[in-house]
């Protein structure tokens, strides 16, 4: 770039920064101007429900979230709809309930940290039942006998006790987060890995699970990215994502 077109640039750089400043800046209005129509915000600071949530990594984040809606489409989806072409739906069911099965020992451990009694009871009686009768898990039981399935995490845990969620956070593969429920994911996978290395699998087999653990968890998610045909859709899935955790952990 040559250093006249290079002048040019920065000048028109400054030149919308200062048109962008001027339109946001609050016009000084003379004493017989009338009132607006459309009341306004009473705190100059007021903002949106979008801009509501911190995301100083928003650069980070964007990136991610692209790669994550490409790596989606080339090659999640496609397998997961290899999946699910070859699978019979019993045994789609089957998996599905095997693997929701294993997340109930989380459950139950994150119930009893937060004094919930009854959510850790209704759980360990899911977990007996399933684990017994349902062919370790295979089949639900549970649920027809009235005993339904609970969600708790270590990140309700943290947020139980007093831990913020700190600033909002996307990860590749896993999506929408924040720094404490990201933290808390590497934690159930750490705790994960362990509770299968107690089966006595060899690694191939551990592997081939773990490999059909992540197919069946984005089987049952039905969201797509950018199906939602909003140009907002980052932000949206940003507000959608911090409200249900605070609601998750004030219920």
């Amino acid at each position: 770039m040559s250093s006249f077109v290079h002048r040019c640039y920065r000048f028109a750089c400054l030149l919308l920064l200062v048109t962008l400043t001027a339109c946001s800046a609050k016009p000084n209005l003379s004493v017989n101007a009338q009132k607006p129509s459309v009341p306004l915000p009473n705190e100059q600071g007021a903002q949106p429900l979008l801009f509501e949530y911190s995301d100083p990594f928003e650069g980070f984040n964007r990136r991610v979230y692209y790669f994550n809606a490409k790596a989606d489409e080339y090659v999640v989806l496609p397998v997961v709809n290899g999946y699910k072409a070859v699978t019979p739906d019993f045994v789609e069911t089957g998996v599905s309930n095997f693997f929701s099965n294993l997340g109930e020992i989380s459950t139950f451990i994150n119930a009893l940290l937060q004094f919930k009694g009854s959510v850790a009871a209704e759980t360990f009686g899911r977990f007996a039942l399933n684990s017994t009768l349902g062919l370790a898990g295979l089949f639900d039981i549970a649920t027809p006998v009235g005993l339904d399935k609970q969600n708790e995490d270590l990140g309700q845990t943290l947020g139980y006790w007093g831990v913020g969620p700190g600033p909002y956070l996307v990860l590749p593969f896993i999506g929408p987060s924040n720094v404490r429920d990201g933290f808390s994911s590497v934690v159930d996978l750490v705790a994960y890995d362990a509770a299968v290395s107690e089966l006595g699998l060899k690694n191939d087999e551990e592997l081939f699970l773990s490999f059909l653990r992540s197919i069946n968890a984005r089987n049952e998610l039905p969201f797509r990215y950018y199906e939602s045909g909003s140009a907002f859709e980052y932000d949206q899935m940003k507000v959608l994502y911090m409200k249900y955790r605070e609601l998750q952990i004030k219920r």
